[in-house]
């Protein structure tokens, strides 16, 4: 699933080629694509037409289109396989083309939503009052992001030691911190040399300061080539994919050596997804006898 970096740069692409525009048309093309919208298809396709779609925002791995002028935002969630793609009227459509939305003016270029899994979609949802973003109120709950000029370094310190949970399930709770994902989760601990079953509680100020500067660290270098592209599912909204996956010091390397000391990396399964790590440099927790 596509995490902050990989969302910020489809963000960034649509403040680029969408923000300003009014939409003249909006086809559904099929209803799980705007199954969190409430009116269904018809009425999602209705109440857009004639909107003017302000600056993207994004909170952690969701991005938002407020609408200019209204208390109302457009929800992107790109789920395991969603594309928001910047293509010619003209293009052929794609196999998973489910949303098609075009502009009253003569760029000649439409929003379209694609989907191969349709575990994403849009829908269109109320501001949180007094939101300057036009933050959805659905969620509403999702803590700020740490590239977020307002993200409360001590707050989450705090909540971080409060929690009682180990470091790795604490980097993924997105009403702690939001964006960070399983990829740059294991990336960020392996820079902090820490284990990915470190209990929370005993992490210090310094320590949880450190991690947290990692995390920003390895998201801003991936941001800064376009995110991490396994597949061609993800990709920006021009159909470029990123390739900070050849950087990756971590994540996918198992038996090969660790960058730092030359161990062999190891994989771990997690919570349904997979841990990697170097089992020199990142000591697990020691088990009280």
């Amino acid at each position: 699933m596509p995490e902050l970096p990989e969302v910020e740069v489809v963000r960034r692409g649509l403040e680029r080629w969408v923000a300003g525009r009014t939409v003249e048309s909006v086809d559904v093309l099929h209803p799980r694509a705007v199954r969190r919208h409430p009116g269904g298809g018809a009425d999602f396709a209705a109440r857009l037409r004639g909107e003017t779609l302000g600056v993207p925002r994004r909170r952690g791995k969701y991005l938002w289109l407020p609408l200019e002028g209204r208390d109302l935002s457009v929800l992107g969630h790109l789920g395991m396989s969603g594309q928001l793609l910047v293509q010619p009227q003209d293009a052929p459509d794609e196999k998973h083309l489910r949303i098609r939305v075009r502009f009253d003016d003569a760029a000649g270029t439409e929003l379209r939503f694609v989907d191969q899994r349709t575990f994403g979609g849009l829908s269109l949802h109320d501001a949180v009052a007094d939101s300057a973003e036009g933050l959805p109120d659905v969620i509403a709950h999702i803590a700020r992001d740490p590239l977020d000029p307002l993200f409360d370094e001590v707050a989450y310190h705090l909540a971080l030691r409060a929690k009682r949970t180990t470091v790795k399930r604490a980097l993924l709770d997105q009403s702690l911190i939001s964006g960070v994902g399983n990829i740059y989760a294991d990336e960020a601990l392996w820079r902090a040399r820490l284990h990915y079953e470190r209990p929370t509680g005993n992490l210090t100020r310094p320590r949880s300061t450190e991690l947290l500067g990692h995390v920003r660290d390895v998201m801003n270098a991936a941001l800064a080539v376009g995110g991490t592209s396994f597949d061609s599912l993800y990709v920006n909204v021009n159909g470029e994919s990123g390739y900070f996956d050849r950087s990756l010091d971590a994540y996918g390397r198992e038996d090969e050596p660790c960058r730092r000391c030359g161990t062999p990396m190891r994989r771990r399964p997690w919570m349904n997804r997979s841990s990697y790590f170097c089992p020199r440099c990142q000591r697990p927790p020691r088990v009280p006898s």
